[in-house]
């Protein structure tokens, strides 16, 4: 199955999906700035829905320190199409120097499901 066509209508489903479908993960440094965040992507269409994880510990490198702190995930739930528009309004919203921005290709799901999250309006 190509990349452009992961949601896509299957034999199988009874509800057509007109456009791939993705998970973007970000982190944010706290609840206040994930909630911004989470509101201004869907507001925008950007995103059809978007989760706000609990607290969590991330442990990483950065220029050349092992670094931790706590921070919260996105789960963002979208369409390929929007990515860049997406990525671009994430990387203007977000405290970080360089934030964590990676979309996952949805390969498969609940039909109806994925029909709403095709529908950004």
């Amino acid at each position: 199955m190509q990349s452009d066509a992961l949601c896509d209508q299957h034999p199988t489903h009874k509800v057509p999906v007109t456009s791939a479908c993705q998970i973007v993960l970000t982190t944010c440094p706290d609840a206040e700035i994930a909630g911004r965040i989470a509101r201004a992507l869907v507001e925008e269409r950007l995103a059809a829905c978007v989760n706000i994880l609990p607290p969590m510990r991330s442990v990483y490198r950065w220029k050349g320190q092992v670094e931790e702190a706590n921070e919260q995930l996105l789960v963002i739930k979208s369409v390929t199409a929007q990515f860049t528009a997406l990525r671009d309004r994430l990387r203007a919203l977000h405290p970080y120097e360089l934030p964590e921005i990676v979309a996952v290709p949805i390969l498969d799901g609940l039909p109806e499901y994925l029909a709403w999250l095709n529908h950004l309006e």
